[in-house]
């Protein structure tokens, strides 16, 4: 498919979770859909698990100090067959948008770091997992599936690409969205402290600074794609949440103000403030990457596939496999068995009292870098 629509508006949300808190993060989900949906937006990007929040606390607590935030954290997961993802498909559909939304994702007993790309009309156009969750995530979150993995979906503002973190600078995963033509990637970031946190032998990767500035400039450079790069932001209060007793309760400012927009060429687009919460816009025109594909397009002419080839499997692999009635070896789909396949049914999913959004206009003098916040 060829793009139908080459220049719109887009939106980054940085903004703060609802922690531990199903509901108010569904809420807090809709809100942002319904401004970016009033400002114009063809195109909103939540960060990594947005819902309930990146559980940090796992990185600074023990495993007796981990269990209680552990099981909250579990208790407040998205199931992807629930009220609660059909009201954010209501919205989007409400709103005429494509969300790019992560959030943890359980699934019978596991969770995931799950991505969907819901499309305007409410739709699941893919539904991807985290294919390896990194170092202490693995406390919390498993492995994502073969079926699971595809990173971009062809839509009609561009091939738009979804990854994860530490995803977002694996060479194999950006070989092979750079392959599938990817023209717009949300680099979805979870919450992270700068670099004035880092102690040694901590590596410099571990922190902020490089992921917003390094990575995902890199990622822009190296594919050619404009890059949405949302971070979530903490308050006070927040820190407070994530903090076991008789732990020092840190302050917020070094986990803020990480959130950055990248044109095709690398180019900073857009860069908040430490202290702004809420929408971060840029102006995407998908001619504007035609020069720099035209110069390294490593997924087309600007590489060789006689010498260099990636072997993907997108099969998923079971731990149980039942032979099907005719003899054969019976399969299914991850997207069919939580129920994300289906269409939205009528009559539209509750949003609970949300406002309903004014017809989306252009704003005068919004354009890359402008701010929409509290």
């Amino acid at each position: 498919m060829f793009a139908q629509i080459k220049k719109y508006k887009a939106a980054a949300v940085t903004a703060e979770p609802g922690w531990f808190d199903l509901e108010l993060s569904v809420q807090k989900t809709i809100k942002w859909i319904n401004e970016a949906g009033a400002a114009g937006c063809r195109l909103v990007a939540f960060p990594e698990v947005w819902i309930p929040g990146y559980p940090y606390w796992m990185w600074k607590i023990n495993y007796q100090q981990s269990l209680p935030f552990l099981k909250a954290y579990r208790e407040n997961s998205l199931a992807s067959d629930s009220d609660e993802m059909r009201r954010i498909r209501a919205a989007a559909r409400e709103n005429g948008i494509y969300v790019s939304l992560g959030y943890s994702e359980i699934d019978m007993a596991t969770c995931h770091l799950a991505q969907v790309l819901i499309g305007p009309n409410g739709d699941i156009l893919n539904h991807r997992r985290k294919i390896k969750p990194t170092h202490v995530e693995k406390l919390v979150f498993g492995d994502g599936a073969g079926d699971t993995f595809e990173p971009v979906f062809d839509t009609d503002i561009g091939r738009v690409g979804q990854l994860n973190c530490w995803e977002n600078m694996n060479p194999f995963l950006k070989a092979y969205a750079c392959s599938l033509g990817e023209q717009v990637h949300i680099a979805a970031w979870p919450i992270y402290p700068d670099k004035t946190t880092l102690n040694y032998p901590d590596p410099y990767t571990n922190v902020s600074d490089p992921n917003s500035d390094i990575v995902s400039p890199a990622y822009a450079i190296e594919t050619c794609t404009y890059v949405l790069a949302p971070f979530q932001r903490i308050s006070q209060e927040g820190v407070a949440k994530n903090t076991p007793p008789g732990v020092d309760v840190e302050t917020p400012e070094r986990y803020n103000g990480h959130t950055r927009i990248y044109g095709p060429d690398g180019s900073l687009l857009a860069k908040p403030g430490k202290d702004f919460e809420g929408l971060v816009f840029v102006d995407i025109d998908l001619n504007e990457s035609h020069l720099p594909k035209a110069l390294a397009d490593f997924g087309g002419h600007y590489m060789r596939a006689d010498l260099i080839r990636l072997l993907v499997d997108t099969r998923r692999k079971e731990l149980i496999t039942h032979a099907d009635t005719d003899g054969g070896i019976g399969s299914y789909s991850t997207l069919d068995r939580v129920a994300l396949s289906k269409p939205l049914s009528e009559p539209k999913a509750d949003v609970r009292g949300i406002k309903k959004v004014v017809p989306k206009t252009k704003i005068e003098g919004e354009g890359n870098g402008v701010l929409n916040g509290n």
